[in-house]
């Protein structure tokens, strides 16, 4: 989610594609369309866009066609699966149940967190160079937030 401005097509659940499909002149109907393409889901709306082009639009898909042509270009988004699931539990999409599940995670590695700092004694442990991982652990954010402005 840090990252959503990276993606080239907007979307880091989708993955966006466009294929081309040489179906020859003579095109009459979206019907055509659809049965030389063996497409049997079926369309959300269809209308010509001018006297030779036809959009056949589905959830997720666009088909545009030339029908003077015959020419396909076929346009739509395809799921990331762990993209998708993995955007799907950050954004808490299972609501209520996702969130104690979500919040035992949380103190079971804060439990892991603290109890580690704990485990090397002397000066390898939390009392020599421990306290300074601590302390930049906290201080990170702490400066990024003030500087920030937050």
């Amino acid at each position: 989610m840090n990252h959503i401005t990276d993606w080239t097509d907007g979307d880091p659940s989708f993955a966006t594609y466009s294929t081309t499909h040489e179906l020859g002149p003579g095109l009459s109907s979206a019907e055509d369309v659809l049965l030389r393409l063996r497409i049997r889901e079926r369309p959300r709306e269809v209308y010509e866009s001018s006297a030779t082009e036809l959009e056949i639009l589905f959830d997720k898909r666009t088909l545009h066609v030339d029908k003077a042509s015959g020419r396909v270009v076929d346009e739509g988004q395809k799921p990331r699966f762990f993209l998708r699931v993995a955007n799907w539990l950050h954004l808490n999409r299972g609501k209520k149940a996702w969130t104690y599940v979500a919040d035992a995670y949380a103190a079971a590695l804060l439990f892991l967190a603290t109890s580690g700092m704990f485990m090397i004694a002397g000066r390898k442990g939390f009392v020599g160079r421990g306290a300074v991982f601590v302390l930049l652990g906290i201080a990170i954010p702490v400066a990024y937030v003030t500087i920030a402005g937050q």
